[in-house]
């Protein structure tokens, strides 16, 4: 499903206008990047958590060369799914 099979599906499922639907996407996706771009984290009880993960700087190899290099330190968006997510899915 793309962005617009998304967005058509959740105007149907509410009732809402493509429009609508649209802008109250865009509003979700603008709100929960704000967060996790302040560390925090945005938690949806039934369907999961969205958080930002932490990894540490590290060396790795280059593997055409073999030589040793600096991996720098970074973040990442992650989402861990909650129970009644997982055992829809299971069912």
């Amino acid at each position: 499903m793309n962005k617009t099979e998304l967005i058509a599906a959740m105007a149907d499922q509410s009732g809402l206008s493509r429009k609508d639907a649209e802008k109250a996407l865009k509003a979700f996706t603008d709100v929960v990047s704000a967060e996790l771009k302040n560390d925090g984290k945005v938690q949806l009880v039934g369907f999961g958590t969205f958080e930002v993960s932490k990894r540490a700087a590290r060396e790795g190899r280059n593997p055409q060369s073999g030589e040793v290099m600096k991996i720098a330190a970074s973040k990442a968006p992650k989402f861990k799914a909650g129970k009644a997510l997982k055992d829809m899915i299971n069912e």
